[in-house]
């Protein structure tokens, strides 16, 4: 299954439909997942795109709560 399809047929059996997961969101979910699993360790990806997600349900916005979580990972690492 390619990735759209599968997010979109999730996105359906979980009622979030309307949430809308274009590139930008896509690539903004990625890059943290990224960025969290190469500055902490690999397991806090899932963590802390799924800490972010509650973030954006309780009615963030994902590009906030993204640059949020992402300053958070570049001050732990300045502070090495």
């Amino acid at each position: 299954m390619e990735l759209k399809e599968w997010l979109t047929t999730l996105s359906g059996e979980l009622k979030t439909s309307d949430v809308t997961m274009d590139d930008d969101a896509v690539r903004t979910v990625l890059d943290l997942a990224r960025d969290s699993a190469h500055e902490v360790e690999r397991v806090a990806a899932p963590l802390t795109t799924f800490l972010v997600g509650i973030a954006v349900g309780r009615g963030a916005a994902l590009g906030t709560a993204a640059a949020t979580a992402t300053a958070l990972l570049l001050n732990e690492d300045s502070a090495d």
